[in-house]
């Protein structure tokens, strides 16, 4: 690896020709520019912030880092099994964050840095970069990049509702969020989608008093409506405040934060001493010069693309958060991977998301992957719905954790699972069979006829599928 950037003792001068230039070093831009060095090609790889992107660095492994703390000193105090004894007490959080912050530099470097030197034919260039409308890249330090191709892989960054006085009032991002010195006695979290809900009951577990304003009827509202309800409930048991619902009138900040809210037709006003807003991310395309170099973006600036993810510049291609939803880590790699390949060899694989697996890492969590009920309709199939509570689960009784279910919709005439939603402990360790199903159209008799190990929360899987035709309570343990 070659770095032309600040930390190299002698960068090349004068402008530099190469086979495809990438355009942002977080897991996109890694991985586009890692195949194209495996495709044989000399890669430019240009980042103008920190290496590695949001999930190492400020997203997924910061925060789920701190979630299995704050759930640490959750069981302390609460657990279900009498004889053991429960302690509570105040968490250290400067050590909590700094024995996170050791293991992002630690990966950073693992996986990032040490990754790169790996590569000879890839450069780095630690600056910021435009495109041009004559087809290149110009560096920050005057510099010109020339590449046969170019892939834009910038991400995306925390992005906020126009709510009155929201700006003045100055506020957190979920990296702020995660990188306080000291924990606040209270914290209002706008947005219940799986940032906001993460966060909140991370924080609430470390013992700050949380309220958490949603604007649409329920938290996570992206998923099917019954695990909403139901992980709501749960996370006002554990002392979180939640309104669903509630439409923000102005934010106001004085000796602390106040938020005046109507839901269900009554005002009210919330009061804390932080403010966290996770209302979602938009990409970061703004003076990237994609006008005019020719590429066309949306209403959220997310740079459009075709089926290959060739942008309207044929020569461009972008990969990542930046073309917009989903904005999951695995599918930024997947994306930019694909990309290089169809940049350089032509395009040959098209961008397919199908059985796309999603996970919120709140407890319990929540995972799903495939078509919902409603939308199985509206495509005109009819749905068999296959609702299984933990109770009836072996592992969950013996964890002495029975919340949540597994619900599977399958397809009433070729009994194909169509998809699966699970809340459950351990929700994320689950799914992969259910998006395996769905991808290769398995049956409801294919998954009941597979083994599943006993007292596993896997289990759970084909005790769903079971439902669809017999009542699981009359089943003895591990029965066919």
């Amino acid at each position: 690896m070659t770095v032309a950037g600040t930390v190299s003792a002698t960068p090349p001068s004068g402008n530099a020709t190469y086979d495809l230039v990438v355009l942002g070093g977080g897991s996109a831009g890694f991985a586009a520019a890692i195949k194209g060095a495996e495709l044989g090609a000399c890669v430019a790889l240009i980042e103008g912030g920190t290496l590695g992107g949001t999930c190492v660095n400020v997203g997924c492994v910061p925060s789920k880092t701190l979630i299995r703390a704050a759930e640490a000193q959750q069981r302390r105090a609460h657990h279900g099994f009498r004889g053991i004894p429960a302690s509570d007490g105040a968490p250290a959080w400067p050590e909590v964050r700094g024995h996170k912050d050791q293991l992002v530099a630690e990966l950073r470097q693992a996986k990032y840095w040490d990754v790169l030197r790996a590569y000879e034919t890839i450069t780095l260039y630690e600056q910021p970069a435009t495109l041009t409308p004559a087809g290149t890249v110009q560096l920050a330090d005057g510099r010109t990049v020339r590449g046969g191709k170019i892939i834009v892989a910038t991400g995306a960054s925390a992005w906020a509702p126009p709510i009155p006085g929201l700006a003045e009032a100055r506020y957190l991002e979920s990296s702020g969020a995660m990188a306080l010195d000291v924990l606040p006695p209270s914290m209002i979290v706008i947005g219940a989608g799986a940032v906001g809900l993460e966060l909140a009951q991370l924080f609430a577990r470390l013992g700050v008093r949380v309220t958490v304003l949603e604007a649409l009827a329920s938290v996570l509202p992206a998923e099917d409506p019954a695990i909403g309800v139901a992980l709501g409930e749960y996370l006002r048991a554990e002392g979180l405040d939640i309104h669903a619902g509630a439409t923000i009138a102005r934010v106001e900040r004085g000796s602390q934060y106040g938020v005046a809210f109507t839901t269900g037709g009554v005002s009210r006003v919330a009061t804390a001493a932080q403010l966290l807003v996770a209302a979602g991310r938009r990409a970061n395309s703004r003076g990237l010069g994609l006008e005019g170099a020719g590429v066309a973006s949306g209403v959220r600036g997310e740079v459009r693309v075709n089926e290959y993810l060739q942008t309207t510049n044929p020569d461009v291609y972008a990969a990542g958060d930046v073309i917009g939803d989903p904005m999951f880590v695995y599918v930024a790699a997947y994306a930019g991977a694909l990309a290089a390949e169809n940049a350089l060899g032509g395009n040959a694989r098209r961008y397919d998301l199908t059985a796309l697996p999603r996970v919120t890492f709140t407890d319990p969590a929540v995972a799903a992957v495939g078509l919902t009920e409603t939308d199985a309709r509206a495509r005109g199939m009819e749905p068999l719905v296959a609702h299984l509570d933990l109770t009836h689960v072996p592992r969950a009784l013996a964890a002495r954790d029975t919340r949540g279910f597994v619900r599977l919709v399958a397809d009433a005439r070729a009994r194909t699972i169509l998809s699966a939603h699970i809340l459950a402990a351990e929700a994320g360790e689950m799914i992969t069979e259910a998006a395996l199903a769905v991808r290769h159209g398995l049956t409801i008799e294919d998954l009941t006829q597979a083994f599943h190990p006993y007292l596993t929360l896997s289990e759970a899987v084909r005790l769903a599928a079971q439902t669809f035709d017999k009542d699981v309570a009359r089943l003895s343990c591990c029965a066919a």
